[in-house]
């Protein structure tokens, strides 16, 4: 039977996408269960179904989803494939945290600006007066979507927050996508960049049955301490007049993530602390994405020389700061005998 081995091959070239470590143990296993899916006992149907058929797309897309879940491993996984599934992770969580705080700041700054729950009014220079109108309110619903969705995540409430995530980047890319129609922006929403890198990412998160839960106490006090961090030193530069200090928030994404490789880099350079490659991991993945998209949006500066000049120089801060955490996070990576792993087909 030579077009017996078609659709075995077919199937074969469609599991290489699987880790080695999990292909050399389950791949006849699965083979031979995919291909007994199809087969009906009949002879000639068989050789033909052997011959021309084809693994079906929901097949494809289950393997797909496997190798991504394997990739980004639970505790049971090879090192390597554990360490990248901690960092993405911890990336996710770092970059949600980042969206809470931007909307905790909205609400804060709203609920200032009209004077709720007996506040007083606040400095003409830190008032917010926001339009009426689809658009305005959509924005904020959005921004309290990330404050709960960053909050369910760390509680361990994944596929809910998977779910608000999944939702809270529509508003963002249908005012993206008027944008592009119309040339006029419907809402204060982050460009394209920043609509691919920060927000289509993070709802993609790597979090699955087989990986551990969050530090929930850690992540829930990074809100409010991030929320002082970031936005403390901005109410004060606004509230003296000095918001020409302030760098864009591409910068303050940059300054953030180099700030952060600092204070890790003696954990990092130290080599004897517990679980520091995988946050030298998680930070050395936070500073490609502000790279990136520090580096993405220099075109709109193409007019302005000194905006150009500082925008590198916060770019080559992030990148020093990150080759000092750099060398630990590929340590963390150092392959180790693959560990039994519990799942088998049923994983698919």
């Amino acid at each position: 039977m030579s077009g017996g081995l078609g659709l075995e091959q077919r199937y074969r070239r469609v599991l290489r996408v699987l880790p080695g470590y999990y292909r050399d143990r389950w791949e006849e296993d699965m083979v031979a269960a995919f291909l007994d899916s199809w087969l009906t006992g009949d002879p000639y149907q068989d050789e033909c179904i052997m011959g021309y058929c084809r693994p079906t797309w929901p097949e494809v897309a289950s393997v797909a989803g496997l190798a991504a879940r394997l990739y980004l491993g639970g505790a049971a996984t090879p090192r390597r494939y554990f360490a990248w599934g901690q960092a993405v992770r911890n990336a996710v969580l770092a970059v949600l945290l980042m969206h809470a705080v931007l909307g905790l700041e909205v609400l804060v700054r709203t609920a200032w600006s009209r004077r709720l729950f007996g506040l007083p009014a606040p400095p003409a220079s830190l008032a917010v007066f926001s339009p009426g109108g689809v658009w305005p309110a959509v924005y904020h619903v959005v921004n309290v979507a990330w404050v709960v969705i960053f909050v369910a995540l760390a509680l361990g409430h994944c596929r809910t927050a998977r779910v608000l995530a999944a939702l809270a980047i529509v508003p963002g890319l249908a005012a993206l996508l008027q944008a592009q129609v119309t040339g006029v922006m419907p809402a204060p929403f982050g460009p394209w960049a920043w609509w691919v890198l920060f927000s289509l990412a993070p709802a993609m998160a790597a979090f699955h049955s087989d990986a551990p839960p969050p530090a929930r106490l850690p992540w829930l006090l990074a809100l409010p301490a991030g929320y002082l961090l970031v936005f403390g030193p901005v109410l004060a530069l606004l509230a003296t007049g000095n918001a020409a200090w302030l760098p864009d928030w591409p910068g303050v994404c940059c300054l953030l993530a180099a700030l952060a490789c600092l204070a890790h880099a003696p954990r990092a350079c130290s080599r004897r602390a517990a679980g520091s490659g995988v946050w030298s991991l998680t930070l050395t993945l936070l500073a490609a994405a502000a790279g990136t998209y520090r580096i993405v949006t220099l075109g709109g500066y193409l007019h302005d020389p000194h905006l150009i000049q500082v925008s590198l120089a916060e770019l080559l801060l992030l990148v020093a700061a990150a080759a000092l955490v750099a060398p630990d996070a590929a340590r963390a990576q150092a392959a180790t005998p693959a560990p039994p792993y519990p799942g088998a087909i049923a994983a698919v």
